[in-house]
């Protein structure tokens, strides 16, 4: 089990290569017309070769509460590696396999755990971020604090670090601290979703009762609406028709300068689990179309 100390603190991380790109492939980088027009929309599963050239890195950040790494190692790091893209897997602090200091959990301090994993593993290059739920706001944050450091970005039922969200996330924290240790709330998660989740659930409860997370994430640091007229990184917002931003599902793409929206239909916040196929292939498809794309002249730091 690969442990980093990062920060004074240990990450449990995996970092998985992707397979050579075949001679003369065929790309599906972004103007090569080898790379249909349509690709985001399709609903087919099949898996876009790697142009040729340097494999691109996708560092996949997992949300919160009963989430780890091993949502997105168990649904993706095959395909990813089939399909020539290096990809490092990690467990943010206070979950999975990584350790639970008692504080530390603002949005700046995911922020820096993640810089300095990729400092450690000698990743000098832009990276690809994919995150869901609240690993895809780290990726917003992160690519604020570091926009040299991001080729592009894929998020999952997620959002910025915004006013509104830190409102919105710090009364589910709270309650959900307040009432996931009770007895009925695990009796009706037994019966909805099986004792596997009861378990997680548990583990997560433990987590926000030992330390300040559910008070320190809402601090962020925010952004707001300049800091996110200045990310000019490709985003690719896959949503559920029935999520957490179905009432509003085009927003982002009104604020970020290059947002494409996707709605994944009947589905609700676990898109990264039920459809994870069209989250993989989505995602592969973004990654290779944009493997060349650094940040915008002028737009580094």
């Amino acid at each position: 089990m690969p442990i980093i100390d990062v920060n004074g603190n240990d990450l449990h991380y995996l970092h998985e290569r992707g397979k050579p790109a075949r001679p003369g492939a065929a790309g599906t980088g972004r103007g090569d017309p080898a790379g249909p027009a349509d690709a985001l929309d399709r609903t087919d599963t099949a898996a876009p070769t790697r142009p040729a050239g340097p494999a691109p890195t996708l560092v996949c950040v997992h949300g919160l509460g009963t989430d780890s790494l091993a949502s997105f190692y168990l649904t993706m790091a095959a395909p990813l590696a089939a399909a020539g893209i290096d990809a490092v897997f990690y467990d943010l602090r206070g979950h999975g396999n990584s350790g639970r200091p008692t504080h530390g959990y603002t949005v700046g301090d995911f922020v820096s755990d993640l810089a300095g994993l990729l400092a450690a593993l000698s990743i000098d290059e832009p990276v690809h971020l994919v995150g869901n739920s609240f690993g895809g706001t780290i990726a917003y944050a992160f690519a604020a604090a570091h926009p040299d450091r991001v080729a592009s970005i894929v998020t999952i039922e997620a959002e910025p670090p915004t006013q509104p969200w830190a409102d919105r996330v710090g009364l589910m924290l709270e309650n959900t601290r307040r009432d996931l240790g009770r007895e009925d709330t695990y009796a009706w998660l037994q019966k909805t979703f099986g004792s596997h989740y009861v378990r997680l659930s548990r583990l997560a409860y433990r987590r926000l009762q030992e330390t300040s997370m559910a008070d320190e994430i809402p601090e962020g640091p925010l952004l707001d609406l300049e800091d996110l007229a200045r990310l000019h990184h490709p985003v690719l917002s896959i949503l559920g028709s029935d999520g957490f931003q179905a009432e509003d599902p085009y927003l982002l793409q009104s604020v970020l300068p290059d947002c494409h929206t996707v709605i994944v239909p009947d589905q609700d916040h676990s898109v990264l689990v039920e459809s994870h196929r069209r989250v993989r292939d989505l995602t592969i498809d973004w990654v290779h179309r944009h493997q060349a794309v650094g940040v915008p002249s002028g737009e580094g730091a």
